[in-house]
């Protein structure tokens, strides 16, 4: 066994987040260990070239930004860059037997407005609409810049909020209450909810309030709730991240899995393998950005209960052209540019749910839709470029890990297909006829259920923020920051702290601060 020198820092996981504390703490002057599993930073946050022979780069895993504070790129000095889609959603619809659709431009209330009123008749949903997201954008305004602040206490965030119907809607109240307070119409409904159900197994009227807190950090980021396109890919952003560490000093090394961290409070020793054989190195400070659960395995701990669960699909595809659209007032190229929802009606999520609690994959998998290359092109090489091609990257909701035990690849094969075939419903081709193929002449689509993040990633159970969210205020054990461990020298710096989930750097920059004493 060889034994490595001492550092003030080790950091378990080269994902994002284990990134931004890196660098932070290693331009204040620390010195700093990162050591990775994966053979390449970046962690759910990359960039691959899934498809032998095609020259596309996807953000395999996450794909939007919305949380990233703008701070954190200034603080770091990150050349990274996100772009703003037109269009932020559109949602197909069958209505009395006629294809139509719910266009959400963006850059156009007018358009907005009308794509509303050939929907439903009326102006008065669209009227809901700007009241009920005016009151979400006041309160993103006011509680996302505490999220790269010591925890406010329950109260001091409701003070800051400053708006009591604001806070009993999205803190007190199951959410499906203020959802059909606001709107009458169905498929409006569910466009709503739907950001309260990303990788979140939960229903409009969950007294948990999971819903709620997953909706919360879905439209608080940035203060606006946008979710943007990042330039070049995810892998992008932890690209430049690991330029930043490296150039302010901090060392990282790949292909080293950490084995177990030994730790009494004040200093700690992290064991390690790689090509080397086992090693160790000392620390002040061990940093984990893994999931809580791989954490209590390294300390020789029980593990968190219950255990996590995460319930989505993701697929990426490569498509030769985009598809036609069965709702002829929409150009394909609008519709995929923003989020395309499907088989998302409030009706048929609590359809999904209800099949999906009962043990069964939805009959009608709701999913969501986007393509990253109408926004930015950058991704795909001149080849493919020249020839049209386009990249979709969709996000299956209501599949919790429970439903892939069994047989991993059969409920993948079956849950894909029946996907595919809610979207088919409403385009002109079907999307199978749309995709392009690798050098081997594979059609360039690959899924990845649950548990295969959880192989892959570690996630666990897939759950993408590696465990429940939890409201941006302090509670009992969360500590200054919500990093905070039972070892005082032990800090989570990934999804699982308090404010994590999503591409954000936030449980990252908390714990380089905590460490600091700031």
């Amino acid at each position: 066994m060889s034994h490595s020198d001492a550092y003030d820092v080790v950091i378990v996981g080269g994902g994002h987040n284990g990134l931004v504390a890196a660098a932070y703490l290693a331009r204040a002057g620390r010195s700093v260990l990162v050591l990775e599993r994966l053979g390449h930073t970046g962690g759910a946050a990359v960039s691959t070239r899934p498809y032998p022979g095609v020259d596309a780069r996807l953000s395999r895993y996450s794909y939007l930004v919305s949380l990233l504070p703008r701070r954190i790129v200034d603080d770091l000095g990150l050349r990274f860059a996100v772009r703003k889609r037109a269009v932020s959603s559109y949602t197909p619809e069958v209505r009395g037997g006629r294809h139509t659709g719910l266009l959400v431009d963006s850059g156009s209330s007018a358009r907005t407005r009308a794509a509303f009123a050939r929907l439903t008749g009326s102006e008065r949903e669209y009227e809901s609409w700007q009241r009920f997201y005016g009151m979400t954008q006041r309160v993103a305004e006011r509680v996302f810049p505490t999220l790269t602040e010591p925890l406010p206490s329950r109260e001091e965030l409701r003070t800051r909020i400053g708006d009591d119907a604001a806070w009993q809607a999205l803190f007190e109240r199951p959410l499906g209450e203020a959802v059909e307070a606001a709107f009458d119409d169905d498929l409006i409904r569910g466009v709503v909810l739907t950001d309260a159900l990303i990788g979140t197994f939960a229903r409009a009227h969950d007294p948990s309030l999971r819903q709620n807190r997953c909706f919360l950090y879905h439209v608080i980021g940035g203060g606006t709730g946008d979710w943007d396109v990042p330039v070049g890919g995810m892998g992008a952003l932890t690209d430049a991240l690991a330029d930043a560490a490296r150039a302010a000093g901090a060392r990282i090394a790949t292909g080293r899995e950490v084995t177990a961290i030994a730790t009494d409070g004040t200093s700690a020793e992290v064991r390690y393998e790689g090509e080397a054989g086992e090693s160790t190195a000392a620390a002040r400070y061990v940093l984990v950005g893994a999931a809580p659960r791989e954490l209590a395995r390294l300390l020789g701990e029980e593990p968190p209960a219950p255990p996590a669960e995460g319930a989505q699909l993701k697929v990426n595809m490569l498509l030769r052209r985009l598809p036609a659209l069965r709702d002829r007032e929409v150009d394909p190229r609008e519709a995929f540019s923003g989020t395309f929802h499907i088989a998302e009606g409030y009706g048929a999520l609590e359809d999904a749910y209800r099949q999906a609690a009962a043990g069964e994959l939805p009959h009608r998998p709701p999913s969501e839709i986007y393509c990253h290359s109408l926004t930015d092109p950058s991704i795909l090489g001149p080849e493919p470029a020249r020839e049209g091609y386009q990249t979709l990257t969709l996000f299956g909701l209501h599949t919790p890990a429970r439903l892939f035990t069994e047989d991993n690849d059969a409920a993948r094969t079956a849950l894909l297909r029946a996907t595919l075939a809610e979207l088919d419903a409403h385009l002109a081709e079907p999307i199978t006829d749309c995709l392009a193929r690798d050098a081997d002449g594979r059609p360039c689509i690959e899924a990845k259920t649950p548990l295969d993040l959880d192989a892959e990633l570690r996630l666990p159970g897939g759950n993408i923020f590696h465990r429940d969210l939890a409201f941006p205020y302090a509670q009992e054990g969360t500590g200054r920051w919500g990093v905070e461990t039972r070892h005082a020298n032990v800090l989570l710096c990934g999804a699982g702290a308090v404010r994590g989930g999503g591409v954000s750097g936030i449980p990252g920059h908390n714990a380089a601060m905590a460490v600091l004493g700031k």
